[in-house]
C-alpha cells in the first residue's frame, strides 16, 4: 500500500508466485509491468540455515550491529532490513558485473521492485525446470551459466542457492534470480562449498540433456583460480581440474609457527624489561 499511495506502483495486477522467503506480484508502473517481491517475516520464512548465509555480511552502523547482536526488537528489525537489502545490493552489483539478472528499481518498505523477465511473446518467462532443452541448447546455456557464475565470483559474490528453480529462460537465454542469500566469497567460510553446490546443481540439470557435462569440474577450477588471484572475466575456463599431488610440508609449517611464537615471546620479554 505505501508504494501504491506513493505513486511508485499504479496497480497490483496479480500474484505470480509464492516461495520460501517471499511472494512475487506482477504490478503496473505507468506503461510497464514489473515484479514486486514482498518479503515474508522471519518467523514465516522457511529458508534453512539462514545464519550460514549471513556470515560475513558487514553492517556499517555500529549501533545497528550491536542491536543485531543482542537480538533486541530493533535488532531483529535491522536484521530483516539487512536480509532484504542483500538481494537488491547483489542485483545492482551483478548487473554491473555483466550477469543477466532482473534489473532492480530499489527496495522500499520490504518490497523489492524489479524488472519482469518475459519470453518472446511478452509473457512471464518460464523457469528453467519447466523447459525441455536440446543437447546443443544445454551445452550453450551451461557454458553461459558457468560464465555467469565466474562473473559473480569475480565480483566477490556466490549465489548460494542456485538451481534450475532460480533461473528464468527468456528469448536471449538464462537469467539468474532469487539472491537474498547471496554471500561474500571472501568473508563467508561456507562460500567454497556453496559455489560447488551452485555449479554442481546447474551441471546436473544440464547434464540430463548433455551427459558429457557431468564429468566437468568447473567449481574446483574456478575456486582454485579465485584463491590464487587469477580469476578474471576474460580467463578461459576448461572444466578440467587436477588436484595438487604435492604433499603439504607439515614440518616446515610447524617450524615457522614455532619461530613466530619464539619471536613473539622474545618481544614480550623485551617489553617487560623496559617496563
Amino acid at each position: 500500500m505505501p508504494l501504491v499511495e506513493g505513486g511508485i506502483i499504479d496497480e497490483v495486477l496479480y500474484a505470480l508466485m509464492s516461495g520460501k522467503e517471499a511472494t512475487v506480484y506482477v504490478v503496473r508502473c505507468g506503461d510497464e509491468r514489473r515484479c514486486a517481491k514482498v518479503y515474508k517475516e522471519a518467523h514465516k520464512r522457511s529458508f534453512k540455515k539462514a545464519a550460514q548465509y549471513q556470515e560475513g555480511r558487514k553492517v556499517r552502523n555500529s549501533r545497528r550491529a550491536r542491536a543485531m547482536g543482542k537480538r533486541s526488537r530493533f535488532g531483529r528489525d535491522q536484521q530483516e532490513s539487512a536480509w532484504q537489502n542483500a538481494e537488491v545490493n547483489a542485483l545492482y552489483r551483478l548487473e554491473k558485473a555483466g550477469v543477466r539478472v532482473p534489473k532492480p528499481f530499489g527496495c522500499i518498505d520490504g518490497v523489492l521492485l524489479m524488472e519482469m523477465v518475459t519470453d518472446a511473446d511478452g509473457d512471464v518467462a518460464s523457469r528453467l525446470n519447466d523447459v525441455v532443452l536440446t543437447r546443443d541448447q544445454a551445452l550453450e546455456d551451461h557454458a553461459l551459466m558457468m560464465h555467469f557464475i565466474r562473473l559473480m565470483l569475480c565480483a566477490g559474490v556466490v549465489h548460494g542457492d542456485l538451481s534450475e528453480f532460480n533461473v528464468l529462460l527468456d528469448a536471449y537465454g538464462p537469467v539468474v534470480i532469487d539472491l537474498p542469500q547471496a554471500v561474500d566469497a571472501a568473508a563467508n567460510n561456507n562460500a567454497r562449498a556453496m559455489l560447488a553446490r551452485d555449479v554442481n546443481n546447474m551441471t546436473t540439470y544440464y547434464g540430463q540433456y548433455a551427459p558429457e557435462l557431468l564429468s566437468t569440474r568447473y567449481a574446483e577450477e574456478m575456486w582454485a583460480l579465485y584463491e590464487d588471484g587469477e580469476l578474471t572475466p576474460e580467463v578461459e575456463l576448461t572444466g578440467e581440474f587436477a588436484a595438487s599431488e604435492v604433499a603439504a610440508d607439515v614440518d616446515g609449517i610447524m617450524q615457522e609457527i614455532r619461530a613466530a611464537l619464539e619471536e613473539e615471546n622474545a618481544r614480550r620479554e623485551r617489553l617487560a624489561e623496559d617496563d
